[in-house]
């Protein structure tokens, strides 16, 4: 079910299904236009789940000199209240090296969601893009 995919990796047809599916949750959905499309993209390890053709969750994997940090974390809003978004993250984190710190910039209505999965707030509450938004990690 879950594919795990460097940027290569992907297919145009996979490329095009993640863009269009995280545009349409943090574009569209969200009321927010900013340069979805970044060069993260680039060092990223995707990750995501399908149901036939369609692309059901999906997050990216991104490793930086401070640790990893998994973003663009989405559940298509026809597959939300299925657990898919508590298994997209556990998948996440166990392909993540568990010697770095692990990060995730969470919107603050999801807190509790990342909590429940071992991350605590490392800032306040700030808004990006204007959604407020808090960053976390995952331990200590």
């Amino acid at each position: 079910m879950w594919q795990l995919k460097t940027f290569d990796q992907l297919t145009t047809h996979e490329l095009f299904e993640i863009y269009k599916a995280r545009v349409a949750v943090f574009v569209v959905e969200q009321h927010c236009a900013y340069p979805e499309v970044d060069d993260n993209d680039l060092i990223a390890t995707h990750l995501f789940a399908k149901h036939g053709t369609k692309l059901t969750a999906y997050c990216r994997i991104i490793p930086e000199q401070d640790g990893i940090h998994i973003g663009r974390v989405l559940v298509d809003e026809q597959a939300r209240g299925q657990g898919l978004a508590r298994q997209l993250l556990q998948t996440a984190l166990s392909h993540c090296d568990n010697t770095q710190d692990i990060y995730v910039q969470a919107q603050a209505h999801l807190q509790d969601f990342y909590r429940s999965l071992g991350f605590k707030p490392i800032s306040a509450v700030y808004l990006e893009d204007g959604i407020p938004h808090l960053d976390m990690r995952l331990g200590e």
